[in-house]
Formats: C-alpha cells, sequence, structure tokens
C-alpha cells in the first residue's frame, strides 16, 4: 500500500545533552587551570552504553525480557528477581586488626561503594528503568522512573543524625524535571498525550466450545420437530498486531460444526468456515513511526536519566561518606586535644599540691585547680562519647548489617588524617562554573527531560487532528457437510413434505478440507476498502493537552535556566567557603601557637613569683580551647573541599571512581582520595598503612602535630 510510503523516518534522539556526564567528562579533563590534588589520579573510562548496567540485574535481562526462543512457555513465566545480599563485603573484614578497624579514607570510599545502603537502593532504579523499555517495546504507556536521592544514612549529610528523606517505590523522591510537586506544581502531567500507541506484541485469541441445546418449538413449521436439538462445536482464532507506522493488522478465522434434529436443513452436519483479514491505516492522527514509538524514545531517555540520576548518588553518597570521615577524624583528634588539656590540668594540680604541702601556696588554689581538672574531665566524657557515636555512624554507613558483635563493637581508628595544602590553588570562578555545567548529573538530567517534553509537545499536536484512516479488507466463507439424512425423500412421500425433501445423493458430502479449501479459491470472496473518518466538531480535549504541553515545555526550559543559576551560585559560594575555611585554619594554627607560648610564659613568671595560679589555669583553658578550634577549622576546611568537588560535579573523577565498580557493588580499582595524609601518632598498625597513604599523596604537606 502506498500509503506506507509516507510514513516519516523517526530521527534518532541525539544525546548530546547526557554525554558530559556519561562518557565525555572522562574524555574533557580538567582545565589548565583546574583545582588539582598533586597527585589527582587518572579518570578510568565507564561503560557508555545505554543499557550497560541494569539490563540483566539478578541474572534477568528486564530490556529484552523472554521470548519463545527461550522455550514454549518462557513468555508466561514469573521472573524472580534474587533476594538482596544483605552480608557485608570481605573488605571490612580485612581491615580489622586486634579487634579494632584501621580505616584510611580510600578504604571507606571503596567501602561505601560496596556496602552502602542507599547506594543498594539505588541500583534498583536502572532496571526498573530498564523495564519501561521493555512495556514501551510493547506498544504501552510507561510507568516512569524514580531520580531522587536516596539519603537514608545517617550523619555527614541533609537533616542530621538519622534523617530519611527519600521515599515512595525505590527509596527515591521524584523523577527528573517537571516545574515542581504537589498542590503548587506540574509532574508532567501531559507525558504521554497524543494518539495512542499501536500495540506492537501481537495477540492470539482462540475460543474453543462445545454447546449442546435443546429449544421447544412453539409451531413445526420450520424444523419440522416440537423440540429443536442442536450440538454446535465452536473453533475460532483471532490474530492483532500494530505497527510503528501506525498500522492495525487484524486476522480473524471462525469455524463451527452444527447437527440437528430438523427435518429441514440440507447439511447435517453443517461446517462452516470463515475469514477476515483487516488492514488499517492511519492517514492523519495517528500517522508516522516517530510518533508511535515516542514511548521508546521516551523510555530509553528515561533509562539515560536513570544512569545520570545513579551517578549522582554515587557523588552525594561519596561526599556524604568523605564527611563521616572527617567528622571522625575530627571526633579522634578532639578526644587527643581534651587529653592533653586534662594531663596539663593534672599536673597544675599535682604541683599545687606539693606547693600547699610545703606552705608555699593557698589551699584555694587547689580548690581551683581541682575545678579546672574535673570541667576536662567532663570534656573528655562529652568528647569520646561523641568518638564513639562517629564510629557508629562510619560503621552503619559502610555495612550492610551491623549483626555481627565483633563489628558492632570494634572501634574505628582512622589511619588518614587532614592535609592543607601549602599554597590554596584558586581557580577562575568562571571555569568552576563552566565545568559545573558540564558535570552536574541534575543538569544532564533537566536536558534530557526537555528532550521528552518536545517529543511528547509534537505527539499532543498530532493529537489536535482529525483521524482518517484507510480500511482494507479480504475475506471469504466456506460451507460444507453431509446430506441431511432426515431431509432425504422418502419412497412414497406425498404432500408438503415430498415438495421440500431432497432426493438421495443430490447434495455431495464435503468434508472440513474441502470447506477449507473453499476459503482460497474465490469461490465466495469478501473484499472492499474504503475510508473512516472521526471529525470532532470542537476538540476542546485535544486542544487542552496541545497547549498544555507547550506550557510545560517552556516552564521546565524556565526552570532550567533556574537550576543554572543555582549552580553558579552554589559554585561561588562553595569556594568562598574553601577560602574562608583556608584563613580560619591559618588563623587557628596561629591561635594555638600564641596560647602555647602564652602558657610557657606564664608558667615561667608563674615559677619567678610574677604571675598567679589563676592565671596559669587561665591560659591552659585557652590553649585547650584554641586546640580543639584549630582541630574545627580543619574539619570545616576539608568539609568544603568535599563540597567544591560535589557543586563541580568532579567527585567521581577526583576520587578516581570507576562507575560501573559503584552499579556492581565490586570495587575493582581502589579509590585514591586526595588531599589526606597518613596518621602519625606511633601506632605501629597505623605506620604499617602509611605508605599506603603516602603513595596518595606524594606532594601533600604532612600536618604539624598539635602540642601533647
Amino acid at each position: 500500500m502506498g500509503v506506507f510510503c509516507l510514513a516519516k523516518k523517526s530521527t534518532s534522539i541525539r544525546r548530546f545533552l547526557a554525554v558530559p556526564l556519561l562518557s565525555g567528562v572522562l574524555l574533557l579533563g580538567l582545565s589548565a587551570n583546574a583545582q588539582e590534588p598533586p597527585s589527582a589520579p587518572q579518570p578510568q573510562a565507564a561503560s557508555t552504553a545505554p543499557n550497560s548496567r541494569g539490563e540483566t540485574f539478578g541474572g534477568i535481562n528486564y530490556v529484552g525480557g523472554s521470548s519463545f526462543l527461550h522455550g514454549p512457555v518462557s513468555p508466561f513465566k514469573a521472573q524472580h528477581v534474587p533476594a538482596p545480599n544483605l552480608s557485608n563485603s570481605p573488605r571490612i573484614e580485612q581491615l580489622m586488626r586486634g579487634g579494632k578497624v584501621y580505616l584510611s579514607m580510600s578504604d571507606a570510599v571503596a567501602l561505601a561503594l560496596e556496602n552502602n545502603l542507599d547506594l543498594a537502593i539505588a541500583r534498583y532504579n536502572l532496571p526498573i528503568a530498564d523495564t519501561d523499555i521493555l512495556r514501551a517495546k510493547a506498544g504501552n504507556s510507561l510507568r516512569g522512573v524514580a531520580t531522587g536521592l536516596v539519603q537514608g544514612t545517617p550523619g555527614g549529610g541533609q537533616g542530621g543524625i538519622g534523617s530519611t528523606t527519600g521515599s515512595g517505590a525505590g527509596g527515591t523522591t521524584s523523577g527528573a524535571g517537571g516545574a515542581g510537586t504537589g498542590a503548587a506544581g506540574l509532574v508532567q502531567s501531559t507525558s504521554g498525550a497524543g494518539p495512542g500507541v499501536p500495540q506492537f506484541d501481537p495477540t492470539l485469541n482462540a475460543n474453543l466450545s462445545e454447546e449442546h441445546a435443546k429449544t421447544p418449538q412453539s409451531n413445526t413449521v420450520f424444523t419440522g420437530v416440537p423440540s429443536l436439538a442442536q450440538n454446535t462445536g465452536t473453533v475460532n482464532f483471532s490474530y492483532n498486531q500494530g505497527f510503528a507506522p501506525g498500522t492495525s493488522l487484524s486476522v480473524g478465522f471462525q469455524n463451527n460444526r452444527q447437527t440437528t434434529n430438523s427435518l429441514f436443513n440440507t447439511l447435517n452436519p453443517t461446517l462452516n468456515s470463515n475469514f477476515r483479514a483487516t488492514l488499517t491505516q492511519h492517514l492523519l492522527q495517528g500517522f508516522g513511526m516517530g510518533l508511535n514509538t515516542r514511548f521508546i524514545r521516551i523510555a530509553r531517555n528515561d533509562r539515560e536519566i536513570a544512569d545520570v540520576a545513579f551517578r549522582n548518588q554515587v557523588i552525594e553518597t561519596v561526599s556524604q561518606i568523605e564527611n563521616i570521615y572527617w567528622d571522625l577524624v575530627s571526633a579522634y583528634e578532639n578526644v587527643r586535644a581534651k587529653e592533653r588539656s586534662l594531663a596539663l590540668a593534672q599536673k597544675t594540680l599535682s604541683d599545687n599540691q606539693k606547693q600547699v604541702e610545703i606552705g608555699t601556696l593557698a589551699p584555694l588554689e587547689v580548690v581551683r585547680a581541682q575545678s579546672t581538672v574535673a570541667t576536662n574531665q567532663q570534656a573528655l566524657i562529652v568528647a569520646q562519647t561523641n568518638l564513639q557515636l562517629q564510629q557508629l555512624l562510619m560503621k552503619n554507613a559502610l555495612s550492610r548489617s551491623l549483626s555481627d558483635p565483633v563489628l558492632a563493637a570494634a572501634p574505628v581508628i582512622p589511619t588518614d588524617t587532614m592535609a592543607i595544602p601549602a599554597e590554596e590553588p584558586v581557580t577562575p570562578v568562571q571555569d568552576l562554573i563552566n565545568d559545573a555545567l558540564s558535570h552536574r548529573p541534575d543538569l544532564a538530567q533537566r536536558r534530557i527531560d526537555l528532550t521528552n517534553r518536545e517529543i511528547t509537545r509534537k505527539a499532543a499536536a498530532n493529537g489536535l487532528l482529525p483521524s482518517v484512516d484507510l480500511v482494507a479488507f479480504y475475506g471469504a466463507s466456506g460451507l460444507g457437510g453431509v446430506q441431511n439424512p432426515l431431509s432425504v425423500c422418502q419412497p412414497g412421500q406425498t404432500g408438503f413434505l415430498a415438495s421440500i425433501c431432497t432426493p438421495a445423493g443430490r447434495i455431495p458430502t464435503q468434508g472440513y478440507s474441502d470447506t477449507f479449501s473453499n476459503l482460497f479459491n474465490s469461490t465466495a470472496p469478501d473484499k472492499g476498502m474504503g475510508l473512516q473518518v472521526n471529525i470532532p466538531i470542537r476538540n476542546r480535549s485535544a486542544q487542552a493537552d496541545q497547549m498544555r504541553s507547550e506550557l510545560e515545555l517552556r516552564q521546565a526550559e524556565m526552570s532550567m535556566q533556574q537550576l543554572q543559576n543555582q549552580v553558579a551560585i552554589q559554585v561561588r559560594n562553595a569556594q568562598f567557603t574553601v577560602q574562608q575555611n583556608r584563613a580560619q585554619v591559618e588563623a587557628a594554627e596561629k591561635a594555638l601557637e600564641l596560647a602555647q607560648q602564652s602558657l610557657d610564659s606564664e608558667q615561667k613568671k608563674y615559677a619567678l613569683g610574677a604571675s598567679t595560679n589563676f592565671a596559669v589555669l587561665q591560659t591552659e583553658t585557652d590553649l585547650a580551647t584554641a586546640d580543639s578550634n584549630l582541630v574545627q577549622a580543619r574539619t570545616a576546611y576539608e568539609k568544603s573541599r568535599v563540597e567544591l568537588d560535589r557543586v563541580t560535579g568532579y567527585t567521581l573523577l577526583r576520587n578516581g571512581i570507576v562507575l560501573d565498580d559503584a552499579f556492581t557493588g565490586t570495587v575493582t580499582k581502589p579509590p585514591v582520595v586526595p588531599y589526606v595524609t597518613p596518621r602519625n601518632d606511633g601506632s605501629p598498625t597505623q605506620q604499617q598503612q602509611a605508605p599506603q597513604g603516602a603513595a596518595q599523596n606524594p606532594g601533600a604537606s604532612p600536618i604539624a602535630q598539635l602540642p601533647k
């Protein structure tokens, strides 16, 4: 049929919007002025196939499904997804020595990729998106994909301890794009608008039945018997399938065999067979391959959105793990600082007690020193309990289950500490903004969503057209059977029955094979063609969908611009925060140096009788405060660097994380986290791990040890 020649070729969707996130980012590299650590890891190319991850999740092909090639009943068998693996990876046991977990920053990131439950939950969104592709291939509408962040790991993230912002199927918040949610926003309300899509999956229907009916007759004129008995066997089949140009094929094949006690039926049993093949082609509304394959294209775009969303989840989770680690380091350092303060206060108390014994100091000074010791003991207890909490948060973030009592009771010892570069590299803010616009996953999701909205807009515009269908059909009928012995003329028969009876042997016997062959020899053809026209007079529903799809597209474009503006502000703020926190670290270091020298000076003056015990205790308190302030300043600085990498989209690249490792949950290439240095506090186990950290940052400057 010539009408098919008019079908538009479906233009492939150019996914250039997602390329910077999925593959191009690994080829672009950092700019010449990029803010890099001395030993920045080389990026690893990740698989960029649209369904390289997720389509065989759990050994099931979610995109292709099961076909008859896998077995005659394979399409009708349920696919059972394996139960989730809730056991921890062996890596965490390898880090345990002497009942303690010695954890470096790189080990923490690797464990998060393998065990973190936020990532484990988000992984299911990829095969869920694959099922939409399979559904679209059948010609059905989409169920949508969940792309929000899963944030159920306490500590180090939004909402503080115990906060969980993820909800809904897959543990996620919402789909990509849109202009908001809830009463004041839109949620892709015109997605799927436009003419219905043909059912690409063929369907075969069958009706097999056997019926016995006995019906009393009010007269015998038409049957010749007072009670008509009929046995009817039916074997009917129908086949229906749609095609991308807007074509529908329907084939019906009906057969029945009937026996009766009627005296006037010529054939008994009677065989009836007929078929009709009907071809319908949309000419206006619903015409075109691009239109009718739109769900497949949208589903594949949604799959790319799910890929980018998972990348965003990995970035957020890794950033959270880094923040938790720095909180752990801060708590660990804070305990050491409080221990130094307590030891100094106890030494002062001991000296005062000796002076009181020899009568050179008033007893009140001992009470004053005891008060300082008690205060420092309280501060140490607070610091120790906070450290225990941070250790618990870290173990929870890096494990799938804390049911192992050994792991639950094991303290976590951070083997890396904070590294402050000698000079803070400053990248031009516009370069950082450009990097963020190219690498941010949320921006890539919005770009792909705009492509989907454009597809929907075109479909809604096509829905305005009248429905004009070209219909052509061809069929035939066949009749067969055996001459009814009840209607055969009997010898000596007279009257009415003699006038309607059939002489024996006049009607040849025809079996089903003869009846079936008559369908194809043009004995009784049934053919024709025509147009079916449906013109909605006012067409208001289609107008509303078309206008709304346009409005939502324009609204999404404005939302995209708003997000770009927000990204620019976030990048500027993150860079400013790094600079401010660097200055805070330098100020805290000077304050600590001043407090140490002031204490030394005050102790010397006190030894010479030029100062008081109260002044010495006060300078000890000032030193303890300066010690804690430096720990907090360094923690804030490291977190600000984590945030700068997050808002520019460089977290994975900076840490050398392979995205496929994050999906599979098996780390093949250990991450290399920059700007950390191995701790050197004399622990033999930690000294054994020092070369690993040193290899990560050969040019990093070690932190000056706090005074003991």
